[in-house]
């Protein structure tokens, strides 16, 4: 029998962190403009000190009656004080184990360490625990591992090129403004200071720049481009950070992925227990041929900002080579393809968008010029801005209506098909299909076409649909997937 981490005690002492309002009450109560408020406020501090030390006595309270056990077939881990919650982890059934070594945890000796199983809710990890390295070394030793004698030799590590278009591809302005924002809130008056100083250059320079400038872009659309093109940046360092030194190994039964530098983490994944591998791409990658290859098991990248990366970035040409035990296919045909005729099944809602945006900036202008003069030029900037991405998605639309459709290969199904301005290629086996879906609506059924949905087994609630397909191919998909169904039935479940 273990106990978790002595570091466990501060976040378990954390969820108690509400008692410091009764401090924060008496302070504000004795607080008074005098000489003698710090000798009045010591007084009583030993009632602060009393309230800290409750807060951190229900913390290792918790994590004493927080027990790990370990037998030969099972973890099992044991919570609770009043009412108690006994975690049963068979470890054959563990889908993916997971280590991580964050080095401000390096110190201490501490690791955290999950298991997942493809049961429980949506992207839920079964069992996480903050453990020292010998119960880490005790859980693991019952976690399948890649043998030296069966390790794939032809699995290629990633190249930093690899790495960095990753990261370059995957990155975002979004998330970026997001890593500001927290470093914003939790850096207190530094990070008020940096970030003020940045803002009034940024604002400085955009002035300069925009008067060069021959289409006069407003100085405030140019600072909010550059203020999210810096954020992009501070999203690529992150992610080049968290995928760097990317290791991948594999046999017969384990596939084994490594990756991070300030947090280290290492997965051993059931090689049964993959629901599906994802090829991914966007427009770009495309066009130059390169794509990443994701996968879907529980606990695989279920950590928050985590990808199920098991590829970065590789030449499409190139990817099945090595990658066949683990359901990665490349160069096949595709069989049933969406019909071309069925274009508007792609095109209509991104193109009904961009012609929308034309009218609704000529009827609001004349209001913008009326009220508000100054924004006028902001105003058109903005329109033009929201007509871009939706040109790039009809361009998108019309790649995937050329290149999606399903096709079976062996005991394999494979789908091509888009969602938002992505490619996917997912394939998986047959057995693991848990629904399909052909569905039409009134000008489908006239035109003889529908849509064909495809799920896969998982924690995820994630739909492959291929629009524009022939009836009569949507009939024989169902068919060779073990369904026999009219499209007078629109759905079928597994047993349903």
């Amino acid at each position: 029998m273990y106990h978790e981490h002595p570091l466990r005690i501060l976040k378990y002492s954390a969820k108690n962190i509400w008692l410091l309002i009764f401090p924060l009450l008496r302070g504000l109560r004795t607080y008074h403009f005098s000489e003698d408020f710090f000798y009045t406020w010591i007084q009583g501090a030993w009632k602060d000190i009393l309230v800290i030390g409750v807060i951190v006595l229900f913390g290792f309270i918790r994590w004493f009656f927080s027990r790990i056990e370990i037998t030969d077939d099972m973890l099992i881990h044991h919570d609770g004080i009043f009412i108690r919650l006994d975690t049963y982890i068979p470890f054959e059934n563990v889908s993916c184990a997971t280590v991580e070594n964050p080095v401000h945890f390096a110190f201490f000796g501490a690791k955290r360490l999950s298991c997942d199983t493809r049961a429980g809710i949506y992207r839920a990890v079964d069992i996480r625990l903050l453990v020292n390295e010998k119960v880490c070394g005790e859980v693991m030793k019952h976690i399948p591992d890649v043998e030296d004698k069966k390790n794939q030799s032809d699995l290629k590590r990633p190249s930093a090129l690899s790495l960095l278009l990753f990261s370059v591809f995957f990155s975002s302005g979004f998330s970026g403004t997001v890593y500001v924002a927290m470093f914003f809130l939790k850096g207190g008056d530094i990070a008020h200071d940096i970030i003020s100083m940045s803002l009034n250059t940024l604002t400085k320079e955009t002035a300069k720049l925009t008067d060069k400038l021959l289409l006069k872009i407003p100085s405030v659309a140019l600072m909010i481009g550059v203020f999210f093109l810096g954020s992009w940046f501070v999203s690529f360092v992150v992610n080049l950070l968290r995928y760097a030194r990317f290791r991948l190994e594999s046999d017969e039964d384990c596939v084994k992925i490594s990756y991070g530098i300030v947090n280290h983490i290492d997965y051993r994944i059931k090689l049964a227990h993959i629901n599906y591998t994802d090829i991914r791409q966007n427009l770009i990658m495309k066009l130059c041929g390169a794509v990443t290859v994701n996968i879907s098991c529980a606990g695989y990248g279920a950590a928050k900002n985590r990808m199920p990366v098991l590829v970065p970035v590789r030449r499409e040409k190139n990817i099945g080579r090595g990658f066949e035990s683990i359901g990665v296919r490349s160069g096949l045909e595709t069989r049933f393809r969406a019909r071309k005729a069925g274009a508007g099944s792609y095109l209509l809602p991104p193109a009904a968008a961009a012609i929308a945006v034309i009218p609704l900036y000529h009827m609001s202008r004349d209001a913008v010029n009326s009220f508000f003069p100054k924004l006028t030029e902001l105003f058109r900037f903005a329109a033009i801005m929201a007509e871009i991405p939706l040109v790039w998605l009809m361009i998108v639309k019309i790649a995937a209506l050329l290149t999606s459709g399903i096709s079976f290969h062996d005991d394999m199904i494979m789908i091509r098909c888009s969602k938002w301005n992505s490619f996917h290629t997912v394939i998986g086996n047959v057995s693991k299909v848990a629904k399909v879906e052909v569905e039409q609506n009134l000008l489908q059924k006239l035109s003889r076409r529908c849509a064909v949905s495809i799920w896969f087994g998982s924690e995820e609630y994630k739909r492959f649909k291929v629009k524009a397909m022939s009836e009569e191919e949507g009939l024989k998909i169902a068919e060779k997937l073990g369904y026999s169904i009219s499209l007078r039935k629109e759905k079928l479940d597994n047993g349903g």
